[in-house]
C-alpha cells in the first residue's frame, strides 16, 4: 500500500518586486526655520493654561463666563432631577437633559481643606509664590469648590476660615473665580475625638 500523493506547490519566481522606499527630504536648517513672532496672548503656552476659553464659539459653558464677569458665581441644575452640577454641564449627567437651569451659587463658604504652594508652581505662575489652593464648602449647597485662596498668608490660615467667593481677571478677555479669606473661625482649632 502506498501512501496518499503529495503535490509540491508551485515554484515561484526568486525575483520579487519591492516597493519604491520612501523619499525623504531633509528639514529646514535651525537659521532657515520661521521664528515665532512676539504675540499679545497669554504667555502660558496653550496646553499648559489652567484657564479655559470662555467664549461661545470655544465653548457650550460661555454663559457661566458671562455671570461670572458680572460677579455671580453660578451652575446648572436638571429640572427633572434637581441635583446641582459642579462643575456646570452642558447635559444632565442622569437624564442626560441639554435644556438645564442657571442658578446662583452662595457668595461666601468655609475652608474644608488647604495647602499651600512654595515651589514647583505651574508654568506662569512662578511670581505668584507662595500661594493657597484649598477646597471650600459653600454656604447652604451641597458643593465643595477648588481654587485659590487669597487675603491672607498661609501660616494664619486656619480649617474653617471663612472666605468669600470673587471674580478676578485673567487677562483682558478671560476672568475666573478664587475666595478671599474673610475670618478664622474663633478659638484654638483642635482636632475632633474622631481625628485623634
Amino acid at each position: 500500500m502506498s501512501g496518499p500523493s503529495r503535490r509540491r506547490p508551485p515554484a515561484r519566481s526568486s525575483a520579487r518586486t519591492e516597493a519604491p522606499a520612501p523619499r525623504v527630504e531633509a528639514g529646514p536648517t535651525a537659521a532657515e526655520r520661521p521664528r515665532p513672532r512676539p504675540s499679545a496672548e497669554p504667555s502660558r503656552p496653550f496646553l499648559l493654561d489652567f484657564f479655559p476659553l470662555e467664549s461661545a464659539a470655544a465653548t457650550r459653558l460661555a454663559r457661566f463666563f458671562e455671570r461670572l464677569r458680572a460677579g455671580r458665581l453660578s451652575t446648572t441644575r436638571c429640572p427633572v432631577e434637581g441635583e446641582l452640577h459642579w462643575p456646570p454641564r452642558v447635559a444632565c449627567p442622569v437624564c442626560h437633559r441639554e435644556a438645564l437651569d442657571w442658578v446662583d451659587l452662595p457668595e461666601t463658604g468655609t475652608v474644608y481643606a488647604f495647602s499651600p504652594v512654595l515651589a514647583g508652581a505651574p508654568l506662569g505662575m512662578e511670581s505668584d509664590l507662595p500661594f493657597i489652593v484649598g477646597l471650600v464648602d459653600l454656604d447652604g449647597v451641597p458643593l465643595r469648590l477648588f481654587g485659590r485662596i487669597v487675603g491672607v498668608e498661609w501660616p494664619a490660615l486656619a480649617i474653617g476660615a471663612r472666605v468669600r467667593v470673587e471674580p478676578f481677571a485673567v487677562d483682558a478677555d478671560r476672568v475666573f473665580y478664587r475666595f478671599r479669606f474673610v475670618s478664622n473661625p474663633p478659638g484654638p482649632i483642635t482636632p475632633s475625638s474622631e481625628q485623634a
